[in-house]
Parts: structure tokens; sequence; C-alpha cells
């Protein structure tokens, strides 16, 4: 459990694409030429994935990757190379990890240690990281956002905006799945117009948007449900409460704030809550807590359910008066 040779060759492996590079196989000059290596080392790294059962060897000395290595590849459909790749955003955050300590000593986040700033603002700085947490995000509501468009009743709300809603995955599932809904994503420039463009394609443009801004500005009001997916434990309390109440002052009387994150033990582990607390800042809410979170704001829950796998959506109001 302590072992760092292994994760950190796995993330080595996968910053350099060797699953892909080496195809059905590869000699170690085949791939330091194709990964801009230095040879003996490279043979090293390669022993090592090896005996931990993620690349194979042949007899002629020639490497590729086992069914488990394959999921380094970007294209494998179940991979995991955006978590891995030490030039992504994801793969980038885990590594600040070595700066625990410090988050332990103090409750600050690790990331802008490592990094000089923090996480947001070092993936607005750095266009090809944007990129990647976009990407991370589509890949990790593949399976949800159906899950979520299904189990949930949408029917009933003529509006949605979907605050923070990235390249619209979760908001196209929606309105894919109840023809009498309409919708607009608010987000950030570059994401809000990947949002728009996942629309287009889809042919939803009649019923979908995509509007530029930032979740701690004031809200468009009129919407009938504002929707935050998995957005508040990226935050701390004070600006998830920010967060809350933007959606409650858009919402007014009869509109409703749609909350949708994974519970602490319903959906997300020790090891999560850690993370977030590493990068952001932000925590794993049990839903008493997200309730006495949004209490602070004038909301009431009105209904928790599981909506998919790991996730839950509680469903808020402006409480009366």
């Amino acid at each position: 459990m302590a072992d760092l040779a292994t994760p950190m060759a796995i993330r080595v492996a996968a910053t350099l694409g060797l699953a892909q590079r080496a195809g059905v196989g590869a000699s170690v000059d085949e791939l330091a030429s194709r990964t801009g290596t230095f040879g003996p080392a490279l043979r090293r790294l390669l022993d090592h994935l090896v005996a931990v059962g993620v690349f194979e060897a042949d007899e002629q000395g020639r490497y590729r990757a086992t069914a488990l290595g394959n999921q380094m590849d970007p294209e494998a459909p179940e991979g995991f190379s955006l978590l891995l790749d030490m030039n992504a955003a994801g793969g980038r955050a885990e590594l600040a990890f070595v700066e625990l300590l410090e988050t332990i000593t103090t409750g600050r986040p690790a990331y802008p240690r490592r990094y000089g700033r923090e996480f947001w603002a070092d993936i607005d700085a750095e266009p090809a990281l944007r990129k990647s947490f976009d990407a991370q995000m589509n890949w990790r509501y593949r399976s949800y956002a159906q899950q979520i468009a299904e189990r949930f009743d949408w029917a009933r709300f003529g509006e949605i905006l979907d605050v923070g809603g990235g390249d619209g995955i979760l908001l196209a599932a929606i309105l894919q799945v109840h023809s009498g809904v309409r919708g607009r994503v608010l987000d950030l420039a570059p994401t809000a117009t990947a949002a728009a463009q996942r629309f287009s394609e889809l042919g939803l443009t009649s019923r979908a948007g995509a509007l530029v801004g930032s979740f701690f500005d004031p809200l468009p009001a009129g919407a009938d449900a504002y929707v935050l997916s998995d957005i508040l434990h990226d935050w701390d309390d004070e600006h998830a409460s920010a967060i809350l109440a933007g959606c409650a002052q858009a919402a007014g009387a009869n509109g409703v704030v749609v909350v949708i994150e994974p519970i602490r033990g319903r959906g997300a582990d020790t090891a999560i809550d850690l993370f977030m607390l590493m990068c952001f800042g932000g925590k794993e809410r049990t839903e008493e807590e997200l309730r006495e979170l949004a209490a602070r704001c004038g909301l009431v829950c009105h209904a928790a359910v599981a909506i998919a796998d790991g996730r839950t959506a509680l469903e808020f109001r402006r409480a009366p008066a």
C-alpha cells in the first residue's frame, strides 16, 4: 500500500502513450524512438510493468500491453487515460498529493502549493488543460447521463438551466429522453462553445442553448429547474453556499434547485474525499450536510432520490416565509 513505484510507473506509461505505441508488440528501441525516451531507463520501466501485469514481453523482447494495460489507451472504451496522463488535468492534479502533508497541516489545498495557482486558475490559463478537464467530465458522465435522464421526472420542468453543465452531455441526454423539455447550459466560454456544438450536432438547437457565465455571478431567472451536477463537492462550504444561494435567488418562489452529487458513503469514498480536499479545498458531503448547506440559503429539501450509480438527486425549494 505504501509503494509509489507502481502507480508512478503506470502514470508515466499513460503519459508516454506506451499502450497504443506498442500496438501488437514493439522493442525497447522502437518504443524509445517513438516516445523520445532513454532506452535503458525505458526497459527498466517496461520490466516493472511486466512484473505487475500491465505489459507482457515475448521471447524476442517485444513488449505489448495486456488487457489490463490497454485501459491506458485513450481509445479504449473502458480506459482511464485521462485520469493517469500527467499532462491532462486529472493526472496533473493527482501529482499534487505529494503535498498532502501541507494540506493536513494547514487545511489548505495542495494544488496551489505545487503549481503556483489554484486548479481553476490553472486550467483557465492553459487551454489544453481546460480541454482535457472537459473531456474527463464527459468521460465520467458517459454512463451517468443516461441514467440521470431516465430515472428522474424531468418532464415536469418546461425549462432547465444546467449550471456549470460542462459541454452539455447531461442536458443533451435529458432533452433526448424528454421531448417536451427545453434547456440551457451555463459555463465558461470554451466549454459553453463546446456545449453549443454538441446541441447542434444532435439536432437539439430548437430546444437547447448555451450561455457563457459563471455560477458565482447572478444567474438568469425564469427557469423551472436549476441543476447543479457534481458541482458542490468541488468547493468548500463558503463557496458552495454562494453557488446554492445564486441558484435559489434565480429560482425564486416557484423554481426548483436540483443538486446531483455523490454522497459520502453512497458514491463517494474516503479516497475521493481526500482528493477533493487536496485539490480544491472541497469535500464529499453526507445528505444531511447538503441539507444543512442548502438551509443556509433558504432552501428546503423536498425529495432525495438515487438517480444513478453513485449519484443522488436532492430537490430543493424556497422555504416558506
